[in-house]
């Protein structure tokens, strides 16, 4: 069961997260009875569907099975990739580009939902981008071994399913808004230094967002975020043709 601190944390953050979009959006700011519903709506959510399986139930099974030489792309990940449809819709506008980035979700969340939002699916290649919501300990205390072994399975599966993998680095982080004070910086250096290498022992591709990215304080760049952890438009811009090489890369036989 989730301790009732990181439920809090969680449910803050999707929250927050839910009122940036609405604030790029150019739309009103929540209410508080907007704010209340989304609690209680989260709290139920978090209880009965811990990894959010119903969130693509519906999308997934409206998509075709991919057609031959289509070359489809599941994006998996959490509020940076989901985020990113909102920042940049034209980035993934006329393209197999599917979006499956659900904010604040841990690996583990994603674990449980890669079979049916990325192997069902049948793509090519799955651009995974995970880990920080772990190290912020959004559904509870996390060490690195933990990200580690979730992020292999997770690779293991769509080896086994004859999906290649881009294995991204984690986006540096200096600290959480949602949880402020655990000092995340070196823990996310770790982690990419573990990722860059199981990559690259597993035949993967590595997609390194971390060194263009990062300050000299390991944080994310002030001229690409607007809270210190997601990227703003300009942040995206500097991802996406990084991504698009690393899946050019993938699909090469």
């Amino acid at each position: 069961m989730i301790k009732a601190k990181s439920l809090a944390a969680l449910i803050l953050f999707q929250i927050m997260f839910s009122s940036i979009i609405a604030a790029q959006d150019n739309t009103q700011k929540p209410t508080p009875e907007q704010i209340e519903a989304w609690k209680k709506a989260d709290m139920e959510r978090l209880q009965n569907d811990w990894a959010n399986l119903a969130r693509f139930r519906e999308d997934n099974e409206k998509i075709a099975t991919a057609v031959p030489n289509e070359n489809r792309i599941v994006f998996m990940g959490n509020s940076i990739t989901e985020g990113w449809s909102q920042a940049d819709p034209a980035f993934f506008a006329g393209k197999p580009y599917i979006n499956r980035g659900i904010s604040g979700q841990t690996t583990p969340q994603m674990l449980i939902r890669f079979r049916s939002d990325v192997i069902n699916l049948k793509p090519a290649v799955v651009v995974i981008l995970a880990g920080i919501n772990d190290i912020a300990g959004n559904t509870g205390p996390s060490t690195l071994e933990m990200i580690e072994g979730n992020l292999a399975s997770m690779v293991e599966l769509a080896r086994a399913n004859g999906i290649r993998v881009v294995l991204s680095s984690v986006l540096p982080a200096y600290d959480f808004p949602w949880r402020p004070g655990l000092q995340p910086a070196e823990k996310v250096v770790k982690l990419n230094y573990w990722i860059k290498a199981f990559a690259e022992n597993q035949g993967c591709i590595y997609l390194d967002y971390f060194t263009p990215m990062a300050d000299e304080k390991h944080a994310l760049r002030a001229e690409y975020t607007y809270d210190g952890v997601h990227p703003n438009l300009t942040g995206y811009r500097i991802m996406e043709p990084l991504v698009e090489e690393a899946i050019q890369k993938a699909l090469v036989p």
